[in-house]
């Protein structure tokens, strides 16, 4: 069974809008792990090598989301 072209067109267009909307949630993300770790360093509660790891734990979620919306 073919596609029409249609069908195809209208394929791609969600999978574009899936791309930007993924790629979206990454940028926002990367400014939500700077604040992360601005308030962590803030707060200095925390040595600086856990403030980086929370920054990257906030990175991680936010890159999963990103495939979540994507595939």
């Amino acid at each position: 069974m073919a596609l029409g072209a249609g069908s195809v067109q209208s394929a791609v267009t969600e999978q574009a809008q899936q791309r930007r909307d993924a790629r979206d949630v990454r940028q926002d993300t990367r400014q939500g792990s700077r604040d992360t770790k601005q308030a962590c360093r803030a707060a200095n509660q925390k040595s600086n090598a856990s403030c980086r790891h929370d920054k990257r734990e906030t990175k991680q979620q936010g890159r999963q989301t990103a495939r979540d919306i994507k595939y």
